[in-house]
């Protein structure tokens, strides 16, 4: 008799359990900072600042009269532009101007209405005036000379008697120049009746040939208050600038 002997194997499964594993959010990348423009070398110098041809008013002038008025007259919101003039001459200047100009009649208890003239314009002055001068000029000279020279061979006793010619020609340019001069330019007069004359100008334009150098440019402004029997002027002159 065989006996068969049945041998079981065991086969272990090995159950393998994967928990979940935490991950950290990745970190948030650096922020990325714009790159900072180039810093002009510290020697650098700024450009000017640009011109709006804007002109500080001068301190307004007043006046007590021996009969009791008391006047004043001032400007403000001046402006006064340097502009390319219409010729292409150096000597050549072009301004526009513009402000208001005030006036104040302060009259005595029991006066009458005042009445008067508020003359408004600019005084311009020129370092050097060829206006009014020759300006540029060209010199010359022609001349003839001339002479008697002996003649002959080279080396050997003259033979004769030649007649010698020359012309002589200079030339040369002529500048005429004169010292500075100040021109006045009156925009208006404008007669009135009352205690608070006014006049304003805007984009006026000022012109001036003939000014070689530097130039200048002021406002000014003349009250005349008037009476019967009396005339007060009162002037007024702006802060001069230079263009």
């Amino acid at each position: 008799m065989s006996i068969r002997s049945a041998t079981f194997g065991t086969c272990a499964v090995a159950l393998v359990l994967w928990a979940p594993v935490a991950v950290a959010d990745p970190a948030d990348p650096p922020a990325i900072e714009p790159a900072a423009a180039d810093a002009p070398p510290s020697d650098e110098v700024p450009p000017p600042p640009v011109d709006d041809g804007r002109v500080p008013s001068a301190p307004p002038q007043t006046v007590k009269t021996p009969d009791g008025w008391t006047l004043t007259v001032s400007s403000k919101d001046e402006v006064q532009m340097p502009i390319a003039p219409l010729t292409t001459a150096v000597s050549s200047r072009e301004y526009s101007a513009g402000g208001v100009f005030n006036g104040s009649l302060v009259p005595p208890d029991g006066a009458s209405a005042p009445r008067g003239v508020l003359e408004v314009g600019y005084q311009i002055g020129c370092g050097i005036d060829m206006s009014t001068s020759n300006g540029v000029t060209l010199t010359g000279s022609v001349g003839l000379n001339s002479g008697v020279g002996l003649s002959g061979p080279l080396g050997a006793l003259p033979t004769g008697v030649a007649p010698i010619f020359s012309i002589p020609v200079s030339g040369g340019i002529g500048v005429a120049l004169k010292p500075g001069i100040v021109n006045i330019v009156p925009v208006v007069k404008k007669e009135f009746k009352g205690p608070d004359p006014w006049v304003m100008v805007s984009n006026f334009h000022i012109k001036i040939d003939g000014c070689v150098g530097q130039s200048f440019l002021r406002s000014y402004a003349v009250l005349t208050r008037s009476t019967d029997q009396s005339d007060v002027v009162l002037g007024y002159y702006g802060v001069t600038k230079q263009v």
